[in-house]
């Protein structure tokens, strides 16, 4: 990195992020590590190039962003990665779209790619919030199984499906990954509140993304609210179930559902200890007890949906077998072209 990177005043040094991971991404992630054979297919996926065609999709229909291409735009990005030390800053690209979003694939060399409605539609502070939740991602180490989710999301229906046959057996490794996903993006809004400093301009950045018109036209007040009473609303078994039907098929979670779950780690005091730098450090981090993670994997399903993840979880155990043999009978080691 060069020495004239902007800044926003502070870095979170050494930081080790799994303190920052929510329970769900934590359980999520353990569940999909104990799914035998789901890594060798994200590996083969990738390795066949099916990472290479995506790139070469997104690559073929967006702009790169740099010093010289929208550089105020390019300067927020850059910096999330600079406060978080995350040593080398992805490449950034925008791509015309109607609807809000922004994603982070590669699971070697990470891109951004974000679309231009939010361009259009958020202002610099809440555009800092979006590059830092990407960011995010990359520090948590989200990006191999987000990047062979969209696969997967493309395989079902973008351009990958024209060279894949209709019946690959993908849709349980599919959906434990949609629900991995879904976890994942409460650990990123955690991560960018901590970057620009400010939960509430996360929360408000939320809003302006959802109702999809510029957050000055809203009331914050109001929303955070809504997203009380949605909290509320989604206890007990009946709540909890209600919410997964909801979410199904959903790379976010619902965003009165973020703002509620980001709201409630402030209030817990995490924030405030974080952000004033009490947090364990990498340097002195120790390697996660898998069991321990595998049993809080457990725990947190079993509360969560009785048992309903663990059918997905099990439906892609046996479908990682078939795809595996798919992948290595029918395509063997030449990939798509």
């Amino acid at each position: 990195m060069s020495d004239d990177l902007p800044v926003l005043g502070h870095r979170l040094r050494d930081m080790d992020d799994r303190v920052l991971r929510h329970p769900a991404d934590r359980a999520a992630s353990a569940a999909l590590r104990s799914v035998p054979g789901l890594m060798a297919v994200a590996r083969k996926l990738i390795e066949l190039g099916y990472e290479r065609a995506l790139r070469q999709n997104l690559l073929a229909s967006s702009v790169r962003l740099s010093a010289q291409q929208l550089p105020d735009v390019f300067d927020l990005h850059r910096s999330a990665y600079t406060i978080l030390e995350i040593p080398r800053t992805p490449e950034l690209y925008v791509a015309e779209h109607p609807v809000g979003n922004a994603l982070t694939i590669g699971s070697q060399d990470p891109l951004v790619l974000v679309h231009s409605r939010l361009l259009d539609q958020l202002d610099a502070d809440q555009l800092r919030v979006v590059f830092a939740h990407e960011a995010g991602h990359v520090l948590a180490d989200h990006v191999l199984y987000g990047t062979v989710l969209e696969i997967l999301m493309e395989m079902g229906g973008g351009a990958l499906s024209r060279t894949l046959p209709t019946a690959l057996p993908l849709m349980a490794v599919r959906n434990a990954l949609l629900e991995w996903k879904r976890a994942a993006e409460l650990t990123c809004d955690r991560i960018a509140a901590l970057v620009v400093r400010d939960p509430i301009l996360v929360c408000r950045t939320l809003m302006s993304v959802t109702a999809g018109t510029a957050g000055r036209k809203l009331d914050l007040g109001a929303f955070l609210a809504q997203a009380d009473d949605y909290g509320q609303q989604s206890r007990g078994l009946t709540g909890r179930w209600r919410r997964l039907t909801l979410e199904l098929n959903a790379t976010h979670p619902l965003s009165v559902h973020r703002a509620h779950e980001l709201m409630a780690w402030v209030r817990s005091g995490d924030y405030e200890r974080i952000r004033d730098g009490d947090y364990p450090r990498r340097s002195e981090a120790e390697d996660p007890d898998v069991k321990a993670e595998a049993k809080a994997a457990a725990d947190y399903y079993r509360e969560r949906f009785e048992g309903a993840v663990r059918d997905v979880a099990g439906q892609a155990e046996s479908a990682t077998k078939n795809v595996a043999d798919w992948l290595q009978k029918t395509l063997g080691g030449d990939g798509p072209r």
